[in-house]
């Protein structure tokens, strides 16, 4: 998870009605996240040929005071999978911003005194991007109220819909532990898929690396679980 501090004014027409930008320390963030679905079911039933596969996205955070006090969620900007059928489905239930490209992964978690080392890559029209963070040492689950715990724990997403109104569905999934990776690197043509504004405040570089340690996922619409997978 590279995390980009970002201009409010640049996420402010993305953000869906009912819900407000959230930040940490008086900055706004933006993530690009990568990482594999494991073991994936639709409505409890695995799809032949679709049930492990990478997706690299780029998000940023907000939040909605709800019955039980504040939600703080998530919003998708991009959403790159490498299946057709996933991206159509995601599209169609959720609603949310995939493509198709072509990407690649290469994921060894650390074990006993060996780093762990994880790197992504998906084919733009201009060339391969690639995200690549390594991590040594234990990892550990974040504190309450970090901004590691800011970027990594969230129960919920939020996306507009065409008709203007906020979908929002439930993510439920135990805390994740995470690392501050020791060494990372980011390329790509950032413009391509996210747009000229959005690419210039990314130029800066992340603020901050991070990798989780995954962990079994259902994403829910409703009360009903419409996915579940096992994030890595």
């Amino acid at each position: 998870m590279a995390n980009f501090a970002v201009s409010p004014a640049i996420l402010e027409p993305l953000v869906p009605r009912g819900t407000v930008l959230d930040s940490f320390g008086g900055t706004t963030y933006a993530s690009v996240v990568a990482f594999r679905f494991l073991r994936t079911a639709l409505l409890g039933i695995p799809v032949p040929f679709h049930q492990e596969f990478e997706e690299i996205n780029l998000r940023f955070y907000v939040r909605r005071e709800g019955p039980e006090g504040p939600r703080r969620g998530v919003v998708f900007i991009s959403e790159v999978v490498p299946k057709r059928a996933v991206a159509f489905l995601a599209r169609r239930i959720y609603g949310e911003p995939y493509v198709t490209l072509e990407v690649e992964s290469h994921v060894h978690p650390p074990a006993g005194d060996r780093p762990g080392a994880y790197a992504y890559r998906w084919k733009l029209a201009s060339g391969w991007a690639a995200l690549e963070a390594s991590v040594v040492g234990p990892s550990a689950i974040p504190e309450a109220g970090s901004i590691e715990e800011l970027i990594s724990d969230h129960a919920w997403g939020y996306n507009r819909q065409p008709d203007g109104s906020t979908l929002e569905y439930r993510v439920a999934h135990p805390r994740w532990r995470v690392w501050h990776a020791c060494g990372s690197h980011f390329i790509g043509d950032l413009a391509e898929l996210y747009g000229a504004p959005l690419a210039r405040e990314l130029k800066a570089g992340p603020k901050s690396v991070l990798v989780a340690d995954g962990s079994a996922v259902e994403v829910f619409r409703g009360n009903v679980p419409v996915l579940s997978s096992r994030f890595r």
